[in-house]
Order: structure tokens, then sequence, then C-alpha cells
């Protein structure tokens, strides 16, 4: 870019800031909900769905009381539908469960991982004249460059009809895995000068398999290494209506728009590191204190330096914990409490016990840390990216594939939304914006 235009630019910013500058108190006698949450935290109520419950408080004598969390996905508790799957994979039916609002029976299970199988390919050259062309480390801005090519092939893209937009969906789930692996070898390939694989998905296969087998250049995998995946998967899928990406997709579905546009935009909401990026922020906290403790088996030592991080004396100087807490959760996250046994057999698997004791040390050491510096009034406990980013380094998944991850089981939840928003809705989602702009002339 030219030097004269980025200084403009560096320039002016300054101007910005000054006239975009709005007081906290002006949000406080207005009464504005920042974020869309109240003063306790709360979201503010903006719609209904059936697909998919939080629980986190519950009523004891009139009194809402902080409990373990509970995530519930079409009636069904999510700790019941891990264990539904335990001797097999459970991708493919969580997604026919979310999607069509009904357990499917066997037979149909077995068609809709057909469909997807089925599905689970691209247009003419699309990997060589889309993915190939312009590859770059964001992974994310990569695969929403190809959802919105996508549509360019579709010929039913404006249709409106809800028959063509669950095809659609259907179509991106089954293609997600791909998008996301073929943008990383060709990223890997024309930057890091590495060797590049382009190994086509075996219709026999599950989604998790898929993407371990599509990742790996001998395409080889464990069992367990594809069903911890695929847990990882289920609980990623849906997180409600409220979570930033997915109200994107209700809000962006709301006003008319396209399948493959509503998604790239959910996508583009995804990839803000406040939502989809927290396991890579905890990947780095640990990296920090690996290098920065002198015995990492001394719990003391750990908890001493985590008060330090805590109180913006170590790692990025911001006074946070990563992995800690949740904005809906109080005592637990039940993704988290789900996911940790699963994490601990491929701990073993991978020889990474010592690894694994660290994680438990933290664990158990923030949350007391927080509750003695920290007002928390609903309790703090890990979230299910505490533990997230250290099942992807054991698989071996290169960090930029860390949100794409979330990406491949959160379409899921955002085709179930989108159609949702499609059959019950009718009106677009427009909020109220109260202007305090001062007319020219006035104090």
């Amino acid at each position: 870019m030219n030097e004269e235009i980025r200084q403009y630019a560096h320039e002016k910013e300054q101007l910005c800031a000054k006239n975009d500058a709005i007081s906290d108190e002006l949000y406080g006698k207005y009464g504005v909900n920042r974020g869309l949450r109240d003063i306790n935290g709360k979201g503010v109520l903006t719609g209904l769905t059936t697909i998919s419950k939080m629980v986190a408080f519950k009523d004891v004598d009139g009194v809402q009381t902080p409990c373990d969390g509970e995530l519930w996905y079409r009636g069904y508790n999510v700790k019941d539908l891990v264990a539904m799957t335990e001797n097999g994979f459970g991708f493919e039916k969580t997604a026919y469960l979310l999607i069509f609002g009904e357990m499917p029976s066997e037979e149909e299970e077995k068609k809709f991982t057909e469909i997807l199988g089925e599905c689970r390919c691209l247009p003419t050259n699309f990997t060589r004249d889309v993915i190939m062309k312009a590859p770059g480390k964001d992974i994310m801005n990569s695969m929403t460059r190809s959802i919105l090519t996508l549509a360019s092939y579709d010929p039913t893209t404006l249709s409106g009809k809800l028959e063509d937009s669950l095809l659609q969906c259907i179509m991106l789930i089954a293609r997600f895995p791909m998008l996301a692996a073929y943008a990383y070898h060709a990223y890997n390939h024309y930057e890091n000068d590495e060797s590049m694989y382009i190994h086509r998905p075996n219709p026999a296969l599950s989604t998790a398999e898929n993407l371990l087998m599509m990742l790996r250049p001998d395409k080889q995998f464990s069992h367990l290494e594809a069903k911890v995946l695929d847990v990882a998967l289920m609980l990623h899928m849906e997180h409600g209506g409220g979570n930033n990406s997915t109200f994107t997709t209700r809000v962006v579905t709301s006003s008319g728009s396209d399948t493959y546009s509503t998604i790239a935009a959910a996508m583009s909401s995804l990839k803000g590191p406040k939502h989809g990026g927290a396991n890579i922020k905890v990947m780095e906290m640990m990296s920090n204190i690996r290098e920065n403790v002198h015995d990492l088996k001394d719990y003391d030592e750990v908890y001493a330096y985590l008060g330090k991080i805590l109180a913006g004396e170590a790692f990025d100087h911001k006074g946070l914990i990563y992995g800690m807490g949740h904005a809906v959760y109080s005592l637990s996250d039940p993704r988290e409490r789900i996911f940790r046994s699963f994490v601990e057999k491929l701990a073993v698997e991978k020889h990474r016990e010592d690894d694994m004791k660290l994680y438990e040390f933290v664990e158990d050491a923030a949350p007391k840390l927080i509750a003695q510096k920290r007002k928390i009034m609903k309790g703090v406990s890990p979230n299910v990216d505490f533990y997230s980013g250290f099942v992807y380094d054991m698989l071996g998944i290169p960090v930029e594939l860390y949100t794409a991850i979330f990406a491949i089981a959160r379409i899921v939840g955002w085709s179930a939304h989108r159609i949702e928003e499609l059959n019950t809705a009718g009106k677009i989602i427009r909020p109220a914006y109260m202007s305090v702009m001062k007319k020219h002339g006035e104090e």
C-alpha cells in the first residue's frame, strides 16, 4: 500500500476516535443493554427457539440459584446423545436431530449419512480455481470465499424456496471439512513450501474420520482419535440462538438473503477472537506457563504464576485466565464435563499425561484464584475451549485450523436456526439505536 495513503488513514484515525466516542454514562442514562446483555450479563430476550436449551440456574424456593450446566438438543440432553454413540460416531445422528427436530431411526440415519457422503464433492476444478488461488493463513477467510463462490455454481441460490435452502445447508455441512482441509494444504504448500495433499473424502467414513484422513499425508488415524474429534464436533454443534454467529445467521436470514451469504456472514462472526478463537488463547497461555514455571509438577508454583496472570503481571497482561468462565453457564460447562473424560483417554494414548496434569492443575487453581480476586456472582469454571485446543494439538491439527473445526461443527446449528427462522419468523430483525448526535453548533 502506498505509504502516503497509509499515513492518511493513520492521521484520520484520531478524528474517528474523537467523533465516535460515546461515554459509559450515556449508556447507563438511557438504559442501553450493551452487547444485548443486562447489567448482570444476562442476554436480552430477542427470539424463541425449539432447537436447543442451556441451563445454568434453577429455581430454589423462588430464588434463581447457580447450578451445574446442562445443554439440550431438541429435547435430548447432550450428555445422553454422546452416551448413545459410545461405540460409534454421533456427528451425523446429531446433525439430523438438530436440523429436522426428531431423532432418526436407524434407516433414516443411514440414509442421511449416505446423502452427506454423496454431497462430499466440489464442482469441477473448484479446488484448483478457487481454493488454491490466493491462499492465506486465515483459513476462515479462505473458507468464506469458497462458500460465496459456491453460490455461483448453484442455479437455485436465489430461489427463496425452503426446500432449496435445506438442500444448500446439507451440501455445506458435507463440504465444510473439504473446504477447511484443502484451504490449509494450499496455504501450507504455497506459503510454507511444504507438500500439498488433496485426498478425496471417503463416503464410507464419518465426518470426523474424513477430516483426519484428508489432513494427514498417510490418511491414517486411530479409532480413539476419530472418536474424540467426533465428540468435539457434537459438543460444538449448537449453543442457542443468542451466540454471536448464530444470531448473525438469524439476522441475515430475516432479511431474505440466500443461504450462502447467510453462512458466510456467520463465518465472519465466528472468526472473531472474542467468539471462535478462545481455544487458541488457551494454548498460548499454557505455552507461556510452561516457559515461566520451573517445576510444572509443583501445584503451588503453577498457582502462584496463575495469580500473576490474573493480576495482569504475566502472559498478555490482560488479567485473564483463558478457558475459564462462560457468558451463560455458572457452576460448570456441561460440554467440558463430558469432553474431559475423552481428553484423558487421548492423553494416555499420546503419552501426554504430564501435559494433562498441568491442565488439571490450572482447572483446579484458576476458579479459586478468580473467586478470591474477582466478584463473580454466578461462579466460574472451565469451559469447553479449555481442553479443545489441547485435543487438536494431540491430534496433530495445526493451529490455523482450530476455528475452522469450530465452524465444521457449528454449520449444523447455523443451518437449523436458518431453517427455523425461515419457517417461523417473517419479520426482519431490526433493533433500535438511540441517536445522541449533537446538531452542528451545539455544545
